[in-house]
C-alpha cells in the first residue's frame, strides 16, 4: 500500500461510518504519526465531569470567580483513560511537557492542575483523559475506507470553537455540510 504523508499536527474528522462507535462525531488532534503508529486525542467529546471536579479529585481548592471551572474534561481516547493530557499555549514551566508545532504544548504533569487551582495556568487549555492509538498502517486503512477526513491544525478550532460545534466547523472548513455526508466510500 502507498505510504500516506504524515498526519502529525492535523485533525481527523469522524465520518458517518463511525456512528454508533466510541468515535462518533469525533474531532481528533494527531500528535504523532510515524512508522510505529499514530497517537491522537479527541478534542470535542466531553467526560461527565469538569475542571472543578478534577481540582477536587487532587484535593485542590478551586480559585474564585474564574470561568474555566465549568470547562468539560474531554474523552481523549479509549486508551489509558486514567492518564491526563493537557494541551495549551507554551506559557509557564511544567515538569513534563512536549513542545508541538505552532506554539502548541502538551503537558502531562499534575503541576499544571495545581497551577489551575491558583489561577496561574494559561488561559487557553484543554484537558483530555486517555488517548487514541492506531498501529502502523491502521489509520491509513481507515482513511481509505472512508472512516476519517483530515484537515491541517487550526488553533482557533482547537481553543476558540465551542466544543459542541468543533466537528461541524471542521467539516465546514472542507466545504462539507454534515447533512450531505454519506456512509458510502467513493474511489476513483
Amino acid at each position: 500500500m502507498k505510504q500516506l504523508p504524515s498526519l502529525e499536527h492535523h485533525f481527523l474528522i469522524a465520518m458517518p461510518s463511525l456512528n454508533g462507535s466510541w468515535f462518533e462525531k469525533a474531532l481528533i488532534y494527531i500528535m504523532e504519526d510515524n512508522d510505529h503508529g499514530t497517537t491522537g486525542f479527541v478534542v470535542n467529546l466531553a467526560q461527565n465531569f469538569q475542571v472543578q471536579d478534577l481540582l477536587s479529585h487532587f484535593n485542590f481548592l478551586p480559585p474564585e470567580n474564574v470561568s474555566f471551572l465549568e470547562q468539560a474534561i474531554l474523552r481523549g481516547g479509549p486508551v489509558d483513560v486514567e492518564q491526563g493530557f493537557i494541551f495549551h499555549k507554551p506559557e509557564g514551566q511544567w515538569k513534563s511537557s512536549v513542545a508541538l508545532p505552532d506554539g502548541l504544548t502538551m503537558t502531562f504533569s499534575d503541576d499544571f492542575v495545581e497551577a489551575l487551582s491558583k489561577n496561574q495556568a494559561p488561559n487557553d487549555f484543554l484537558i483530555c483523559l486517555g488517548f487514541s492509538g492506531w498501529k502502523s498502517g491502521q489509520l491509513a486503512q481507515e482513511i481509505k475506507s472512508n472512516s476519517w477526513l483530515t484537515i491541517p491544525y487550526n488553533e482557533s478550532l482547537l481553543f476558540n470553537t465551542p466544543m459542541e460545534k468543533k466537528w461541524q466547523v471542521a467539516l465546514e472548513t472542507l466545504g462539507i455540510s454534515p447533512e450531505f455526508l454519506t456512509l458510502e466510500a467513493g474511489h476513483a
